[in-house]
């Protein structure tokens, strides 16, 4: 889809970094990673800035699942795992089940909770008051969502880690590889777009067993959780007692936060191919791409507000 070049002042004006506190819709398959669980959470405990919303489960597919739908119904009761260690129930009413598949077209959306709420929620907004959509998987929901009632793309803002750096060799990256073809609509729709690039640029966000160790054991129930599981996670896919693990999905919630955790910069909305390859088009619409992370800051708040 062609973008109207007069909307591309629009576009830079609505990617302008919010004045908090914000509305904000968490879009997780939180069962696929440790660090959806570390994201979540982080989200939820910035409630002066960031207002929860919602919380939808988004559909994947690995070791860990059987098959989208199974991806996405261990992502749900994992959402509500983490809300029950957090004594959020409150928050409960708020978690929709996603997609049970992943788009089988450009043009057909899969029809879910997740994205009858968004739709629902999105039409209490404005552009110039606007819904901040963070995804931190496949974007299967948020792209039905767009494609069932496309102007809800005048009152959203989609924040995606998804894709690789625009200089990496391949887009093999596991969100955006799952569901090209709503990868495709996100970045061609003229929705406007925070894309946060997995290698090459959140890459870089990692930590490992001693840091967890030393920053959260014991500070709450959620911190051993988290300890826990991903020491286990670690050892478990690489087997070398001095792992790292990323963390990167915390960076998608951190864009909405201080400035001072990332930098980033305007460039034409790439275009993910089915070969898994982006192409560029310099006359496209712009996005908001994030090129650097600065790790030691985002990590010191970051082991700071879980601790709380």
């Amino acid at each position: 889809m062609e973008i109207n070049t007069n909307d591309y002042a629009k576009l830079i004006k609505r990617l302008e970094k919010p004045k908090r506190p914000v509305d904000v819709v968490l879009d997780t398959d939180a069962f696929n990673e440790i660090d959806d669980q570390f994201a979540l959470a982080y989200m939820v405990k910035k409630s002066s800035e960031l207002n929860v919303k919602a919380i939808n489960a988004a559909p994947f597919l690995n070791e860990k699942s059987t098959s989208p739908k199974d991806g996405m119904e261990k992502s749900y009761n994992e959402i509500l795992k983490i809300l029950t260690l957090m004594k959020r129930n409150d928050l409960k009413p708020n978690v929709f089940k996603g997609s049970d598949k992943f788009l089988p077209s450009e043009t057909e959306p899969v029809i879910s909770d997740a994205a009858k709420n968004l739709i629902e929620l999105a039409s209490g907004y404005t552009q110039e008051n606007q819904l901040y959509v963070v995804a931190i998987g496949a974007i299967t929901n948020i792209a039905s969502a767009l494609l069932m009632k496309p102007e809800i793309k005048d009152k959203i803002v989609v924040i995606w880690l998804g894709g690789h750096s625009h200089d990496w060799h391949d887009t093999s990256e596991f969100n955006l590889s799952q569901d090209v073809a709503a990868g495709r609509i996100i970045f061609g729709c003229g929705v406007p777009v925070v894309q946060l690039p997995c290698m090459g640029v959140v890459s870089a966000f990692t930590t490992g067993g001693p840091e967890l160790e030393y920053w959260l054991r014991g500070k709450n129930e959620l911190c051993d959780y988290l300890v826990d599981y991903t020491t286990e996670q670690a050892i478990a896919d690489g087997g070398l007692k001095t792992w790292t693990r990323v963390i990167w999905d915390v960076t998608a919630v951190a864009w909405l936060l201080e400035d001072s955790f990332m930098l980033d910069r305007f460039e034409p909305a790439p275009i993910p191919e089915y070969d898994h390859h982006y192409a560029f088009n310099k006359t496209r619409h712009p996005i908001r791409y994030v090129y650097h992370i600065n790790r030691d800051a985002l990590f010191e708040d970051l082991f700071k507000t879980l601790g709380e």
